[in-house]
């Protein structure tokens, strides 16, 4: 089934939900905000909070921190080494999974545990809602990503996740291939989940390069990320993770990469979906509530990929065989890039 497929049949569901919305019976919530389930109440407060004092509606790094921080909650999963998935041990359990080299240090989530922390004492979530609450809603800030599903209800952890379940930068295609389909997740989950690179930087690593953007365009979600990975070396002033270099060439990825370059709404689908997908890890969707409604809809993107400067597809490195890469226009005024904290 392609994605435009999936996109299609995305917005038909989202409809219906729209159209069972209005029928359904909705509850008014002690602060007076109206939701579709009691259950839901709770994040009207939070939101609002995480919006005016963490994110400041703005697209910088801690939305970026978030993001990180939800994918190192949630990949923690594996039916045979243990693992609670998306259950927000990270944040119960800091002293032990802090120290795993994936989290601390470079790994980039020691600060967003520490900031996040707070939140939770201040409102009645639990750990695992509010790491898969914050992460879906940060990303809002972002224009052009899509709007993710939330799910609430997720139990209080009960353990530590164990080490070496969250891939790191350095790991080769074949191990985070294998990392991912012990957690359950396929190769197109994980080229749609790096979507969020579009607005991802190098913000663990100290020195000149801290900041450094992931692409051309990173204070929105797009598909330069795809275009720029593919290009022989990164534009100055960029950021380019090996993990990204081998993914954009390896056969099991490298056609759904090419293939978002030219079609961002397959591309925003399919984040949104492996997101879900993502946030569920270890949890069973029919004991959870939807309370997406709580999640804003982003402002909207233009689609209108480029290569940079004077590049052309001779500067593109081969992968795909099976379609060719797209014709694409340039931008001559992009040949460097700002680090990101200061769009």
């Amino acid at each position: 089934m392609s994605f435009k497929t999936l996109f299609a049949l995305a917005s038909a569901a989202a409809s219906l939900s729209g159209a069972f919305t209005a029928l359904t019976r909705r509850v008014t919530c002690p602060d007076g905000n109206v939701a579709t389930d009691a259950a839901c109440c709770s994040f009207f407060a939070l939101r609002d909070d995480l919006q005016n004092n963490l994110f400041s509606n703005e697209c910088g790094e801690e939305v970026r921190g978030m993001l990180r921080l939800t994918f190192h909650d949630s990949i923690a999963f594996s039916p045979t080494l243990g693992g609670g998935g998306a259950d927000g041990s990270i944040l119960t359990f800091a002293d032990t999974e802090l120290t795993f080299a994936a989290n601390g240090g470079n790994g980039g989530v020691e600060d967003f545990v520490s900031v996040l922390t707070p939140f939770l004492q201040n409102h009645n979530v639990t750990p695992g809602d509010l790491v898969a609450f914050a992460g879906a809603l940060g990303i809002t800030n972002c224009a052009g990503t899509p709007q993710i599903q939330f799910f609430a209800g997720r139990p209080d952890p009960v353990a530590a996740a164990p080490d070496g379940l969250v891939n790191q930068p350095g790991d080769s295609a074949d191990i985070i291939v294998a990392r991912f389909a012990d957690a359950g997740l396929t190769t197109d989950d994980i080229v749609s989940l790096l979507a969020s690179h579009s607005i991802g930087a190098a913000d663990t690593i100290t020195g000149a390069n801290r900041g450094a953007p992931f692409d051309s365009t990173g204070h929105v979600f797009d598909s330069q990320f795809f275009i720029e990975t593919r290009l022989h070396s990164a534009l100055p002033g960029a950021a380019r993770l090996p993990s990204d270099t081998a993914l954009a060439r390896d056969d099991r990825t490298s056609c759904l990469w090419q293939s978002f370059i030219t079609d961002e709404d397959a591309m925003r689908t399919a984040f949104g979906l492996a997101m879900t997908k993502l946030s569920l890890l270890g949890h069973d969707q029919s004991e959870l509530v939807d309370c997406t409604e709580l999640i804003p809809v982003p402002a909207p993107h233009v689609p209108d990929p480029f290569f940079p400067g004077t590049l052309t597809i001779t500067d593109v490195d081969a992968a795909c065989t099976q379609t060719p890469f797209p014709a694409l226009t340039q931008n001559p005024a992009v040949t460097t890039v700002a680090h990101i904290n200061e769009f």
